[in-house]
Formats: structure tokens, C-alpha cells, sequence
């Protein structure tokens, strides 16, 4: 076998491996909204499995090309009168009929519940999904709350799990009159858990990446206090991303973390101590509104 033969050969490896690695980065940049978003078109369970009233809405979103798409919506009304509203923004999978359980929890808090599925999920119309298009969704359940319901800003909470939780971050720097923002189980951005998967790091993510949900940048011009949930056992999403968020946001902000508990599961690991941290949050920002409600009335 001749030196000119190895060299040859060598050659042809190199320049079939290097295709591969250019085929591999196109892949990543034009296809990495798939592994991002697991949308699910099959609804398995609705409000109704837990004795819950609740209202379809359909929302109307205008795309870019002027097409109006519906976003499919559960809106569940408090079973008492209340003022408390949320904003449940969920993950990146199935769709609304695997949050219902949680969804109901805030019910019981006294929160009527709007819980809408982004476009590509559940019923909702539209392709599969993307950042912007998520983002553009949340906003456009934020305004059919304040403005088909006319139900006051400092009143709607936001809530995001997961992926929702970078949704609900965004949504919250948009609308800094929200009465508080609950970010649990989320990431700082997906640059981040790239990272945290080590089997991408032999790619250029800078250059791929352009889903990014980079939620480490924005939460620092949050304008409402912000609770933070997370489980120490969290294998998907490590809880000290959700520690870096809370260093980052500023005051009035709290931090939860939950002993031994993963990544969909903190409110059934912490029992009556999740009802009670988040009831307290509320409870504040509720005292804090109505502290500045009497401070305005007497002209201070």
C-alpha cells in the first residue's frame, strides 16, 4: 500500500466526514424548532375531568401574511367571586389537556384560569411552531383578558412551566402593569441547555442557533415581583438555572426550590407547602396593590 494511496484516502474521509458535519449544522439551523417544540394534536383531557366549568375560546392571531389563524383556549372561571386572574402559558409538550391538573390547582387558589394552546398545539390552528410565533400568541391572550374582558392588568398573574416559563418572561417585560409573574421549572435560554447537553457542544450553537429564548437577558428588566419554582431533582432543566434567573431579576422577587423534585412534579412532592408559598406571593402583591391604591387616593 503506497504513501500516495493513504494520503488519497485520508483525503476522501476528511472530505466525506466534513460534508457530514456541514449536512449536520444545516440540519440543526433549519430544523431546530423540532427539537424544541413536541406539540401533540389529540386533547386527552379537559377541565371537565375535574369538575371544572370552563368556556372554549378561540383567539384570533394575523400572521405576517395577513392570515387569520385561532389559538384554542380554555377560559375557567373562578367558583367564587374573585379578582385574581392567570395567565397559564405551558411547555413545550402535547398541549393544554396535560395541564389541566395544575391548571386546576390554581382554581382551587381562586384564580379563574385562561389556558391557551400556542398554534401547532391541540386544536389550535397554525404551523408548527416557533418562537416569535409563541411569543405572539401569549401577547394575544394577554389582550383578549384586558381587553374583550376588560379585566384590569394588576389583577392577571402570568404563569409559565417549563419553556412557558421563557414564553411568560417575555410576556411579563411586555406588560410591566401585570400583578406578578411565577416562573417555574424554566431555563435561562436554550444557548444554556445546548450547553447542558454536552453531545451539542462539537457544533458552532452561536452561529445555529436562532430559537434562543434567552431569558437571562430580560429577566433583569422584570417590573413586577416574580416567584420562582424549581425542583432539586429537576434532571431536564437543573434548578440552578432557575437560581440564576432569581440572581438576575430584580426585587421584589422569591425563590422555591423543592427537595427531591423532578421536572413536572413540584407541586405533588410539596404538598400543602406549594399551595402555601405561592398563596403567600399573591397575598403580597394583592396588599401591595391595595397599599398603592390608598396611597394614590389620598394624593400622595
Amino acid at each position: 500500500m503506497s504513501i500516495k494511496f493513504l494520503w488519497r484516502s485520508l483525503l476522501s474521509v476528511t472530505a466525506i466526514a466534513g460534508s457530514l458535519y456541514i449536512i449536520a449544522c444545516l440540519f440543526l439551523y433549519f430544523q431546530q424548532a423540532r427539537f424544541i417544540f413536541f406539540p401533540r394534536a389529540t386533547i386527552d383531557t379537559t377541565p371537565a375531568a375535574f369538575n371544572l366549568q370552563y368556556q372554549e375560546v378561540w383567539l384570533p392571531v394575523k400572521t405576517a401574511s395577513s392570515k387569520v389563524e385561532k389559538i384554542h383556549s380554555w377560559w375557567i372561571p373562578a367558583s367564587t367571586p374573585s379578582n385574581r386572574v392567570l395567565l397559564y402559558l405551558h411547555g413545550n409538550g402535547i398541549n393544554i389537556g396535560a395541564n389541566v391538573a395544575h391548571a386546576s390547582r390554581f382554581h382551587r387558589m381562586g384564580f379563574s384560569v385562561l389556558l391557551p394552546d400556542y398554534r401547532g398545539y391541540g386544536l389550535s390552528q397554525g404551523n408548527f411552531p416557533s418562537e416569535s410565533q409563541v411569543y405572539q400568541d401569549a401577547q394575544v391572550a394577554w389582550n383578549y383578558l384586558v381587553k374583550e374582558k376588560k379585566i384590569p392588568a394588576n389583577q392577571i398573574f402570568i404563569y409559565g412551566h417549563s419553556l412557558g416559563g421563557a414564553v411568560a418572561i417575555d410576556l411579563a417585560v411586555k406588560q410591566p402593569k401585570a400583578a406578578g409573574l411565577i416562573v417555574e421549572s424554566s431555563f435561562t435560554s436554550v444557548a444554556d441547555m445546548v450547553n447542558h447537553q454536552q453531545i451539542y457542544r462539537i457544533f458552532p450553537i452561536k452561529l445555529l442557533l436562532h430559537q434562543r429564548f434567552d431569558s437571562i437577558d430580560k429577566v433583569g428588566s422584570l417590573a413586577m415581583p416574580v416567584l420562582f419554582i424549581h425542583g432539586t431533582a429537576d434532571w431536564q432543566v437543573p434548578a440552578s438555572m432557575s437560581q440564576q434567573l432569581y440572581e438576575a431579576a430584580p426585587q421584589p422577587k422569591q425563590i422555591f426550590l423543592v427537595p427531591k423534585a423532578g421536572h413536572n412534579n413540584t407541586a405533588e412532592v410539596a404538598g400543602s407547602q406549594y399551595f402555601q408559598v405561592v398563596q403567600q406571593f399573591v397575598k403580597q402583591v394583592e396588599n401591595e396593590n391595595v397599599a398603592q391604591r390608598r396611597k394614590g387616593a389620598k394624593g400622595y
